[in-house]
């Protein structure tokens, strides 16, 4: 299949008051980063930096959004930075019922 045909993929966003699904078609060989770029997804929601945000394929993480070759139907899942580190958080939430 040459590079010039088109495949299908999505490119999700979150936050916990809105959710974004972007459809959209790239090259066959585009990467992750590419699909990213692609997607309005940053007009949307403008305090994402594609280039630091953590990425991911159906909810594996990948190293290297930028060297990820997509294939069809893959959805590229854009992550937000974490604001608390997990481990603490649910440590502050299990402290917090054990003193109720």
């Amino acid at each position: 299949m040459p590079n010039s045909e088109m495949i299908d993929v999505e490119v999700a966003y979150a936050l916990p008051e809105k959710q974004k699904i972007y459809g959209l078609s790239v090259k066959q060989g585009s990467t992750a980063l590419d699909a990213a770029r692609c997607s309005r997804l940053c007009h949307d929601f403008a305090d994402v930096n594609l280039d630091e945000a953590k990425m991911g394929i159906f909810g594996q993480t990948i190293k290297q959004p930028s060297q990820y070759v997509l294939q069809a139907g893959d959805r590229v899942e854009v992550y937000r930075p974490l604001i608390a580190d997990p481990k603490a958080a649910r440590r502050k939430r299990a402290e917090k019922v054990a003193n109720s």
